[in-house]
């Protein structure tokens, strides 16, 4: 496994820490101020470390979104207690306490590992879960995650982190709604989740960094394969110009001739001063049904031009 960038584990191990120790401030004045309702479960729970590293370290990972955590450790905790109420012990009954948590977590399709601690802890806790019944599983369980999960949002918000994982569609580079180009080609969201079953990684990934994830590495791989490539290598040299002083019915005559969709506009000295395209060709023929004037040829006026040597991916 790579190491992550040193500023992204500070981020991450400042914001759990900070999390738990202001979850834990307000249970320990909650307490103190003799909460109504709360059973004496106003207090942190070993297990809930793991859920934290979650929920900062790999906000992504679908392991670590808001169902997963409060609905897994909820679950966990209702088997763990039901099975203590029903007067299991020993490693036997915590062993099946961790195995119908896991089950019960794939279930209701909220994975989340810390709940196989949640089951665990509740087991190797006893008598004083037993007293507390299932107001256990509401306080400290369910109210110590929810807490967790709000400190989170807010967290990964203040410093530019998206966070519960979702798609959230973003202007693409033309200021418009629709996803880059490279974006459209990809897999549809069916075909995505096939993947991810296939090789067993649902858990893993979800499937909007996975999108992105194939879009990157096609355009890596594009990259790399005209790297070396220069314009040079793939320009005319058979050129077809016009001037700014060619009729237009020459300029349609070579369009019709060599099917191309732009020409090349020149100067004197053979140097382009601009393009000229069919739509601008037709647009400007076509309007008010009049003759264009023949300085206006050249639509799109050269500012700047690649040379020869420039690489493709410039």
């Amino acid at each position: 496994m790579a190491a992550p960038p040193a500023a992204e584990a500070l981020r991450a191990a400042v914001g759990a820490g900070l999390a738990l120790f202001l979850c834990g401030s307000m249970l320990a004045w909650l307490a103190a101020d003799g909460a109504p309702g709360s059973g004496g479960g106003l207090f942190l729970i070993a297990p809930l470390g793991a859920t934290a590293f979650l929920l900062f370290a790999l906000p992504n990972s679908p392991l670590a979104q808001p169902w997963s955590a409060v609905v897994g450790n909820t679950v966990s905790g209702i088997v763990a207690v039901t099975i203590l109420l029903l007067g299991g012990s020993g490693p036997i009954a915590a062993g099946v306490a961790v195995a119908g948590a896991m089950v019960a977590m794939s279930l209701l399709r909220a994975m989340h590992p810390p709940g196989g601690a949640i089951a665990l802890a509740t087991m190797l806790a006893g008598d004083p879960v037993v007293e507390l019944a299932y107001s256990f599983v509401l306080a400290p369980i369910l109210l110590d995650t929810l807490l967790l999960v709000v400190a989170a949002m807010l967290f990964h918000r203040l410093t530019g982190r998206t966070y519960p994982l979702g798609h959230y569609p973003e202007p693409g580079r033309h200021g418009t709604t629709d996803p880059d180009p490279l974006l459209r080609l990809g897999l549809e969201p069916e075909e995505l989740q096939q993947l991810v079953q296939r090789f067993r990684q649902s858990t893993n990934i979800g499937l909007e960094d996975l999108a992105e994830l194939l879009a990157a590495a096609e355009e890596t791989l594009a990259t790399k394969k005209v790297g070396n490539l220069t314009c040079a290598d793939v320009m005319s040299r058979d050129l077809v110009t016009v001037s700014s002083g060619t009729p237009l019915t020459q300029v349609a005559a070579l369009f019709r001739e060599h099917h191309f969709k732009t020409l090349p506009v020149v100067d004197e000295n053979a140097r382009i001063a601009g393009i000229i395209s069919q739509n601008d060709f037709i647009q400007r023929a076509i309007a008010a049904r009049k003759p264009v004037p023949r300085p206006s040829l050249a639509a799109h006026p050269a500012r700047r031009c690649a040379g020869r040597d420039a690489p493709l991916t410039s």
